[in-house]
């Protein structure tokens, strides 16, 4: 038997589980990504996302109150803990992380570049050095958006897109 004569047949699996909602794929890529398709249309689906959305919420509310009831940690230190433990060494991805720890942990929607900076500088590590070039060229690669009304159009009010996020937990995971 030659290596012509073997054929390798690829099978791929997706689980996910979110309160009812349970699904276990097998088969191609594309037979996955056909059903996945048709169950994303579902209502459940829908309503698993919602209950996924609602219990990070609830997370990062309680995250940020123990936060403030401790007093730890101390903002520059979890900055530092979240770049280091995600694997963020490159200056882009350190400014993605910073506009998420404000908006996310800290509840900060108006984060001028000022603000980003003196993150850095409490977290000890070096501010980026054109804060508006590296924002400008985030927004071109669809990492960040300006959301609202035209008045709400300027760096200081950048939220990660979905994009943004993929991209951040890609570099997690490297």
């Amino acid at each position: 038997m030659s290596d012509e004569d073997i054929a390798v047949e690829v099978q791929n699996r997706i689980m996910i589980k979110v309160g009812d909602v349970d699904i276990d794929l097998t088969g191609s890529a594309k037979d996955i990504d056909s059903i996945m398709q048709k169950r994303i249309q579902e209502e459940s689906w829908s309503n698993a996302l919602s209950s996924i959305r609602s219990a990070r919420e609830i997370a990062i509310a309680a995250a940020r109150r123990a936060a403030e009831e401790s007093g730890l940690p101390e903002r520059g230190a979890a900055f530092q803990t979240l770049c280091n433990n995600n694997n963020l060494t490159r200056k882009p991805d350190q400014v993605l992380a910073a506009i998420q720890y404000l908006r996310e942990v800290e509840g900060v929607h108006d984060s001028p570049p000022r603000v980003l900076e003196d993150l850095f500088i409490d977290a000890g590590m070096e501010p980026p050095g054109n804060l508006s070039l590296y924002l400008n060229r985030l927004r071109e690669r669809r990492f960040i958006e300006y959301p609202g009304s035209d008045e709400n159009r300027k760096n200081r009010y950048a939220v990660l897109t979905t994009e943004g996020r993929s991209h951040l937990d890609n570099r997690s995971r490297e």
